[in-house]
C-alpha cells in the first residue's frame, strides 16, 4: 500500500493525476497489524492496541478490523470467561458476532435467504447484544457498545423507537460519531422502514446541527445516493441532476470539508469519495474535480461499488470525466 501511494505521488507530479488505488485502511498502519494479531489469537497484542486507542481516535476502526477476522469467535468466548471484568473483550465479542451473523445471512435479498440462515443470523446477533450490553454496564461512558447495539438492532428489527434510543445513547457519549450517524441514516431510509423524507431530514439536521468543519458532511451525499439507488433507470439520473440536489450537496460541502475550521484526517477519505461520486452524478464537474484532487487517488469501495464491482475502475472513469 505504501508503495502504491509513493507511485501515485511520483506519477502525480509528472501527470497531475495520482494512480488510483483501493485504500481500505485510510492509511492507518495499525489496522493490518491488529488483524494479524487477531488471526493468530494473540490477545495480548490485540488488547494492548485497543487499550492504547481512544473512541475519538481509531478504536472503532480497530474493533471492526478484529471483528472481520474468521476464527475470532473461537477464542474470544474463552477470553471473556477468563476475564469477566473486561469491557474490551465484550466489545470484541459483540462486534465479531455482528460480522459473523452477517456472514451467515449474506448480502442477498431477504427472499433469497433461507430460514436456517436467518435463524443463525439472529442467534449470533442476540449473543452480540448480550456482550455489548455487558460492556455498556462495565464502561457506562463508552459509546462503542451502543454503536454496536445500533447495528445488532437493525438486523434484529427492534423497531424505529428502540433504534432511535440506541442512536441517542451513542451520540450522548460521542456527538460526532460518524459510524453512529451512518447507522441511523440507514435505519430511517426507506428500505429499513423509514422514508426518503425522513432520511434527508436526518442528514440535514445532523450536518447543520454540528459545528462547522464537521466530519458528518458525508451524510448528505450518502442520502442522495441512497435515494438514487431506489429509482429506476432514467429517473435516477434525473433525480441527481435536480438543482435542489446540487444545492444541498454544495451546502453540505461548505459546512464540512470546504470550511476553514475543517481539520481533515484519515477518516475523511470516505466522505470525499461520496461527495466525488454524488457531484459526478449531479453533473457538477468542477465540484467533483475538487473532491478527486483531495482524495489523491485513494479510493474507498463504497459508494463506487454501486456503479461497478470494480470500485477503482468506477472512480477512474468519473475522475476522467471530471477532467482530473
Amino acid at each position: 500500500m505504501a508503495l502504491l501511494r509513493d507511485m501515485g505521488r511520483t506519477l502525480g507530479r509528472l501527470t497531475g493525476r495520482p494512480v488510483a488505488y483501493l485504500d481500505k485502511d485510510s492509511g492507518d498502519a495499525e489496522l493490518p497489524r491488529i488483524r494479524a494479531a487477531a488471526a493468530a489469537a494473540d490477545w495480548a497484542t490485540v488488547r494492548a492496541m485497543l487499550d492504547a486507542s481512544t473512541e475519538d481516535g481509531n478504536r472503532t476502526a480497530l474493533l471492526w478490523a478484529v471483528a472481520d477476522i474468521a476464527g475470532v469467535e473461537q477464542w474470544v468466548a474463552g477470553a471473556i470467561a477468563a476475564e469477566p471484568d473486561s469491557a474490551v473483550l465484550r466489545l470484541i465479542g459483540g462486534f465479531r458476532q455482528i460480522c459473523w451473523g452477517w456472514e451467515a445471512r449474506t448480502g442477498a435479498l431477504a427472499k433469497h435467504v433461507s430460514r436456517e440462515q436467518f435463524q443463525t443470523f439472529h442467534e449470533r446477533l442476540r449473543t452480540g447484544e448480550q456482550w455489548l450490553y455487558e460492556a455498556a454496564e462495565l464502561e457506562p461512558t463508552w459509546s462503542d457498545p451502543w454503536y454496536g447495539l445500533q447495528t445488532t438492532g437493525r438486523g434484529l428489527q427492534v423497531g424505529q423507537e428502540i433504534a432511535r434510543r440506541r442512536f441517542e445513547a451513542t451520540v450522548r457519549r460521542s456527538p460526532q460519531h460518524v459510524g453512529a450517524h451512518d447507522q441511523q441514516l440507514q435505519q430511517v431510509c426507506e428500505k429499513w422502514g423509514g422514508s426518503h423524507e425522513e432520511m434527508h431530514a436526518f442528514a440535514r439536521a445532523s450536518v447543520f446541527g454540528a459545528p462547522a468543519g464537521t466530519r458528518l458532511g458525508g451524510l448528505v451525499p450518502d442520502a442522495h445516493i441512497e435515494q438514487w439507488l431506489r429509482l429506476d433507470s432514467g429517473e435516477d439520473a434525473a433525480y441527481m441532476r435536480r438543482p435542489e440536489v446540487r444545492e444541498s450537496l454544495h451546502a453540505a460541502a461548505d459546512h464540512s470539508y470546504r470550511h476553514p475550521d475543517c481539520v481533515p484526517g484519515r477518516s475523511w477519505i470516505g466522505m470525499l469519495n461520496a461527495f466525488a461520486m454524488a457531484f459526478s452524478l449531479a453533473g457538477d464537474r468542477a465540484a467533483a474535480r475538487e473532491c478527486f484532487e483531495a482524495t489523491e487517488g485513494r479510493v474507498t469501495e463504497s459508494p463506487w461499488n454501486y456503479l461497478d464491482n470494480d470500485s477503482v475502475a468506477a472512480y477512474r472513469k468519473h475522475r476522467s470525466a471530471a477532467g482530473r
